[in-house]
């Protein structure tokens, strides 16, 4: 097969990799299963996935169809070749705005669609948890449904037209029909042909469509995707006196890609909901009393009913990104539903949350019912969608794992089915989590197991068996919207009753005689208790690390905290900062993601001494830019950027450190040299002749300048003229509160015009200030792997400061890099885990410190100009995501004709050294070109732009040829 596969890759039109970096990264999925493939193809247009249809058939193999791989039931890992349309089949072909419709091809992200789609007032309702990154391939594939399938549908209701590829290599177009073209269909002398002719054949017999309405569920459960949707198909013109015309899309739609090839879809849209909205969040002390209150507010036109119970809840509480979101949270209670109202009007809004909450207060369930209103909806929805990332967040063995989280029910039998659910939890001693679409009566239900143990695997078939049987009794769906993949499909005949399965099988047989697309999913299901990520009762590998990864339980466990559910795959037009390799390459392996598979793949499997001496995992950490978005945008909190630093630092043990490396990691030495005669060295770094040479030897790309030491550093500027400063700014206020000012290396050396400028602006202010500019953070060293050296700083820096700060006297810092190192990898390193904890809490940027304190009415908008400013801001990546960017704009707001806005950028793409080195300036610069230098570019002449980064500063000027001032200096100037 190697050498067909070799021969295979000359002529194939996409890229194909068969490496092991990338076998290993898409062997597995959003759920618990693990297959790895012989292959993983990028084909670039229909003749690609022709020729891989035609080289699966040719060599008895099978193709997987992937678009975002968010999948929870296993439906994108296979052993045949992984086909991820995600990269190159991304174009919305055209909008009929009339019709209401839209045609694009399946790598089309659902948020990016309805962000198109807006300014025709127009938007595709199914809306997934994973929204911002999942596609519409996907979306059909799995029939998709979301927060809003109870007022806009599911995705079968919206496919009208399917453009496909069938398993012989033909293009087939799957669209609706009358009866006399649906037959005119069978009678084509081709596959297409024969699959029309399978499905009448089969379909027109009254035993059989008795058969589909007996043991199918429930027509009135809206989300259902047990097997194929043949019941779909019945109330149609072509098998009985309807009125409906028949349309095989519902058929495909919710098939898992076993069918046939998608390569291009058309939507029925829905226009815009009403712009009016509010939220009632209903809280509970009991499940029950919770789930009796759905049927309650379902009596009105709610656009969304979803719940949470108190297991998510409690996830919420430790997540740094989500724990302000529970603004609206009173108490502790069980579950809450969140019921969202929408329409046309306030006053019609306003009489539509009276009658809900005097339903409510009739039916006394509920014991505090708060309206959220604007942003606060979003915020209590994004904590509700952040439900399946924060389980993965539970720290250890045992998981909430996905196998009965798909059952959908009747709103009538809802109750009494999680009755029956949760006595069936308690007799196998199980602490279940409940949350999602109540609405739709959906709950997904989630055992927390050990897979990694015979006695977890053992329950996880026995209960994803018990629950199939009491969905059964309910004539529930048992794959609501996530599919039955893997972990579902070995239940189908169950579910459906084996003569329908049979009629399955038939249908499959007719479509893909040769069993391409998709094996193991829907039909001759793979057993759901094998390929599971880990060995059962396996010896856990061993990893000694510098770093204290005991929060996670050790780096391992850190990489396992990955459930797959990819929100690092959401692209630069989202939200958030994570992932910015991604948001430039598009590929897979500069995800999160695909960081920690392939840390966890090469930790567990490795057999080497040094499991970190990988050449898999030095290329696939190659572009990660440690921006550490992951440690707080990832639900789970997967901190690649701190396993990074280990795997450097390992890595370099046993294969030495490049000299371009040397340099940028122990930089600080270099800068403090320069400053000794710094307009020499300026001169060496800015000549043509001299900055070439400087450039080729240190490894740094030709296009980049060389940044320029301060012509005198910080702390030879305030041995001069501190007494001087001080003095001078005395007698404009009284001094109130000491401050300890850690001048870092980068301030004291690159930067001292920014550290005198914080010096002056906080003495200004009236605050006495020690200054702190012997001590190095480390930041160079530990994003250099140069680890050892690194905890020498921290210890040595621990040591020297844990008598001097405390909760009344702060330690505040310049440059985010260096500053935060003291709440991060400090808490990592450090010998003295006391101390270290304690300064971590009271230390704080600069910009967080002020802010603090003009909202204690410390600072005042009075000690500053009335003159008029606009600024743009952009802050660093460290403090996105160990911090706020809310605190830059309230201290650049305080002087009352201030007006300035943040510019809604990720990372700038410099990161340190990243952007300086030759092999990762062109992604470093497509990184600033996403957002950040057009948002500058636009910006006037007079538009001040802020970073408080030196790296940010430095790319922001290489980028645009504008200078970009750090928030601090701004402030101080504007001082009265």
């Amino acid at each position: 097969m190697k050498k067909k596969i070799q021969e295979f890759q000359k002529t194939f039109k996409g890229e194909f990799f068969t490496d092991t970096l990338h076998t290993a990264i898409y062997a597995t999925d959003a759920s618990v299963y693990r297959k790895v493939p012989i292959g993983v193809a990028f084909p670039k247009d229909n003749e690609a996935i022709k020729q891989l249809i035609s080289f699966a058939g040719k060599n008895n193999t099978s193709l997987i169809p992937r678009t975002a791989g968010t999948s929870l039931a296993g439906q994108c890992v296979g052993e045949g070749i992984v086909v991820d349309v995600s990269k190159h089949f991304t174009k919305i072909i055209s909008v009929d705005t009339e019709k209401r419709t839209v045609t694009l091809q399946p790598g089309v992200i659902r948020d990016e669609l309805n962000q198109y789609l807006k300014p025709f007032e127009l938007f595709f309702g199914p809306n997934t948890s994973s929204s911002n990154r999942c596609m519409i391939g996907g979306m059909v594939g799995n029939n998709s449904s979301g927060t809003t399938s109870i007022q806009y549908g599911v995705t079968r209701d919206k496919v009208l037209k399917l453009k496909t590829i069938l398993s012989n290599g033909e293009e087939a177009i799957f669209e609706t029909h009358s009866k006399e073209t649906f037959l005119k269909k069978t009678e084509l002398n081709s596959l297409e042909g024969k699959i029309y002719k399978t499905l009448y054949t089969e379909l027109i017999s009254e035993e059989t469509q008795h058969e589909i309405w007996k043991e199918f569920p429930k027509p009135e459960i809206h989300r259902r995707n047990t097997g194929y949707a043949v019941d779909s198909l019945l109330n149609t013109t072509v098998f009985g006196e309807f009125e409906e015309e028949i349309n095989l899309c519902k058929l495909l739609c919710g098939s898992e890609g076993t069918l046939a090839f998608t390569t291009e879809i058309t939507l029925q849209l829905d226009v815009l909901p009403p712009q009016f909205t509010a939220m009632v969040a209903t809280h509970y002390e009991t499940l029950e009393a919770c789930l009796k209150d759905v049927v309650v507010a379902m009596q009105h036109n709610l656009h969304t009913c979803e719940m949470m119970d108190n297991v998510i809840l409690d996830c919420t509480k430790k997540s740094k990104t989500y724990e302000p979101y529970r603004f609206f949270v009173k108490g502790n209670p069980k579950a809450i539903l969140l019921l969202e109202l929408k329409s046309n009007s306030e006053k019609d809004l306003v009489k539509q949350i009276a009658s809900l909450l005097d339903s409510l207060k009739l039916a006394a369930h509920s014991y505090h019912s708060p309206v959220l209103r604007g942003e606060e909806i979003e915020m209590a929805l994004e904590l509700r969608k952040a439900g399946l990332g924060l389980l993965g967040n539970m720290v250890g063995d045992r998981k909430a794992v996905a196998c009965i989280e798909d059952t959908a029910v009747t709103l009538e039998d809802l109750p009494s089915y999680i009755t029956e659910f949760s006595a069936l939890m308690k007799k196998y001693d199980q602490q279940a989590v409940y949350y999602a679409h109540a609405g739709a009566g959906e709950l997904h239900l989630r055992p927390i197991l050990n897979l990694k143990e015979k006695e977890g695997v053992d329950y996880f078939r026995k209960i994803t068996t018990d629950v199939a049987k009491l969905c059964k009794k309910y004539n529930g769906s048992f794959s609501g919207e996530h599919g039955d993949g893997i972990v579902r499909a070995e239940f189908i005949p169950l579910m459906i009753g084996e003569k329908n399965y049979e009629l399955l099988k038939r249908i499959k047989t007719a479509f893909d005689p040769q069993n391409i697309f998709n094996p193991g999913k829907v039909i001759d299901a793979y057993k759901m208790d094998e390929s599971l990520r880990y060995d059962i009762d396996r010896e856990e590998p061993k990893i000694k690390t510098l770093m204290d990864f005991s929060d996670s339980e050790g780096i391992l466990r850190l990489a396992e905290k990955c459930n797959g559910s990819g929100d690092c795959r959401k692209t630069a037009e989202a939200a958030g900062a994570m992932c910015p390799s991604y948001h430039a390459t598009k590929n897979e392996k500069d995800t999160t993601r695909a960081r920690a598979n392939a840390l966890r793949e090469v930790l567990t499997n490795n057999e080497a001494v040094n499991k970190f001496n990988s050449k898999e995992l030095k290329e696939v950490f190659d572009l990660c830019i440690s921006c550490k978005a992951c440690a707080s945008e990832c639900p789970s909190n997967v901190d690649i950027s701190t396993a990074k630093a280990e795997f450097l630092y390992q890595y370099n043990k046993a294969n030495g450190v490049s000299f371009s490396n040397k340099l940028f990691g122990k930089s600080t030495i270099l800068n403090k040299m320069a400053s000794k005669l710094p307009k020499l060295s300026n001169w060496f770094f800015v000549n043509s002749v001299t900055s070439k040479i400087i450039k080729k030897v240190s490894g740094i790309h030709q296009n980049r300048s060389l940044p320029k030491v301060s012509i005198k550093s910080f702390s030879k500027s305030i041995q001069t003229n501190n007494n001087q400063l001080i003095e001078g700014n005395l007698t404009k206020n009284n001094q109130t509160k000491n401050v300890l000012l850690f001048v870092d290396e980068f301030s004291n050396y690159l930067d001292a015009e920014i550290a005198m400028d914080s010096f002056l602006l906080l003495t200004g202010l009236g605050y006495k200030i020690t200054v702190i500019d012997t001590l190095d953070s480390g930041r160079a060293l530990i994003s250099k792997g140069f680890l050892e050296e690194a905890k020498k700083e921290a210890d040595r820096n621990i040591t020297f400061l844990k008598d001097k700060v405390s909760e009344n006297v702060p330690l505040i810092g310049i440059e985010p890099s260096a500053i935060l190192s003291f709440r991060d990898e400090y808490l990592r390193l450090a010998e003295d885990k006391a101390s270290a904890e304690n300064i971590s809490k009271n230390t704080f940027l600069i910009e967080e410190f002020l802010a603090a304190e003009i909202e204690n009415g410390n600072i005042s908008a009075a000690q500053f100009t009335s003159e008029e400013k606009h600024i743009k801001i952009h802050s660093h990546c460290h403090q996105k995501s160990l911090s706020n960017q809310k605190v830059t704009f309230d201290i650049l707001n305080l002087p009352i004709n201030y007006k300035p806005t943040i510019i809604t950028s990720g990372c700038c793409g410099m990161a340190g050294s990243f952007g300086y080195e030759k092999e990762h300036y062109e992604v470093s610069m497509k990184i600033g070109e996403l957002k950040l230098f057009p948002a500058v570019r636009k910006s006037s002449a007079d538009t001040m732009i802020s970073s408080n980064g030196t790296s940010c500063r430095h790319q922001i000027l290489d980028g645009t040829n504008r200078k970009a001032l750090h928030p601090v200096t701004i402030l101080k100037n504007a001082l009265l």
